[in-house]
């Protein structure tokens, strides 16, 4: 009999932070790597928030708290969803988890029984699947169509529920291919779900802020209010905040759910950081005009990269409407030879002999669900882009 549990072997390591760390590591051996792969905001933490936090540790704001989360953060939440969603929730219907990753965790623990379905639109947030498995559910995953920007049909979610399914999971704007649902998208989705009852949704709305050309965003419960007794909308400071460090994520659901979620935190992490919720009720309370400035700047690079990638050889690549990803097609580089004699035969050979050949690190689609593309963060330095940009251009341009 194996050591480790049959339910950790069910799951692989986090993709994205296994190939960041791989360039990490050819970082620190001197090597000239542009790691393209974490999903994070290259600019820092606004002053007002590093602020707070510094006056929670002089003020002594040390100690534990209560375990989903400081009344003052839990308020702060329920004014964010009012003002941006317009939903109406009490402070006993707010989770606060280390992180999104940990809210999602917590739902999906506290809810699914082995032989539980959970629809996963792909390409999907690498985690999704694997916390499913490692809760005993069963993920079905539903193909996206990149001629529809890979957004789940309305006919195919209506084909993937069964008597068994207990929740479907919806990420908007996506990662990692940066779409997102426009109103009338989601009033499809939602007219769906209205006849299915026993389908619970889980949004995952972290992305929400980061949206480009006056695109509207939008959340499940905001559209069709018979679904909000069966909607847990998650969300978080580390995006759109640029506190990825600070491990901050949050949700809004029904009560019953909201206290399962604690009862598990209560055995697993207790209270997420005392001083990262005090940041993180200036952040939501605070000014919020720095986005649209960090947007304007997003935004400048999602064009640059699109417009470079689209003049490569072999790759072709869509315009998201939100996040900071984008998600192009390598498939006219599949059968090719790199410059290592290497044939590629996947997106996956694709990205590690891009890494080896010119330093820049991707992800590839099959961690994502979806082959043969690649994810490439453009949350960094314009310059760095560029450079990185030119890098692929040359290597797809060397394949023979």
């Amino acid at each position: 009999m194996g050591f480790i549990s049959d339910s950790l072997n069910r799951i692989q390591p986090s993709a994205t932070i296994a190939i960041s760390t791989k360039a990490q590591v050819l970082q620190a051996e001197g090597k000239n790597v542009i790691g393209l792969a974490a999903g994070e905001p290259d600019f820092e933490t606004p002053r007002n928030i590093k602020d707070a936090a510094i006056n929670a540790i002089n003020d002594g704001k040390t100690r534990y708290t209560a375990v989903d989360g400081i009344p003052e953060l839990k308020k702060a939440i329920c004014a964010k969803f009012k003002r941006d969603n317009d939903l109406d929730y009490k402070p006993s219907q707010i989770s606060v988890g280390t992180g999104g990753k940990q809210v999602l965790f917590n739902a999906l623990m506290a809810t699914v029984n082995p032989g539980d379905e959970v629809i996963v639109p792909a390409p999907f947030w690498v985690s999704y699947p694997d916390i499913v498995m490692l809760a005993g559910g069963k993920p079905v995953i539903v193909q996206g169509d990149a001629a529809k920007g890979f957004k789940l049909q309305a006919a195919d979610l209506e084909k993937a529920i069964s008597p068994k399914t207990k929740w479907l999971i919806l990420n908007s704007p996506s990662n990692p291919s940066g779409a997102a649902y426009s109103h009338s998208e989601m009033k499809a989705l939602t007219d769906v779900l209205v006849k299915h009852p026993h389908v619970w949704i889980l949004t995952d709305d972290m992305y929400e802020h980061l949206v480009y050309d006056d695109f509207k965003f939008v959340t499940p419960a905001q559209i069709e209010p018979t679904l909000y007794e069966r909607t847990l909308t998650m969300n978080g400071v580390s995006k759109s905040y640029c506190m990825t460090g600070w491990r901050i994520g949050y949700a809004a659901g029904p009560e019953v759910l909201i206290k399962a979620m604690a009862k598990l935190q209560s055995q697993s992490t207790s209270n997420p950081s005392s001083i990262a919720q005090w940041a993180s009720v200036e952040a939501l309370n605070g000014p919020q005009d720095f986005i649209a400035a960090h947007n304007k700047i997003f935004k400048e690079r999602r064009d640059l990269v699109v417009s470079m990638l689209n003049q490569t050889k072999g790759l072709s690549c869509a315009t998201p409407e939100g996040a900071f990803y984008v998600y192009p097609s390598c498939a006219g580089t599949i059968g090719k030879t790199a410059p290592s004699g290497k044939v590629i035969a996947s997106d996956e050979d694709f990205v590690s002999e891009l890494l080896a050949a010119e330093g820049v690190a991707a992800v590839h689609g099959a961690a994502f669900g979806t082959s043969p593309y690649f994810r490439i963060s453009y949350a960094t330095a314009t310059t760095t882009l560029e450079d990185a940009c030119t890098r692929i251009q040359r290597f797809c341009g060397n394949l023979r």
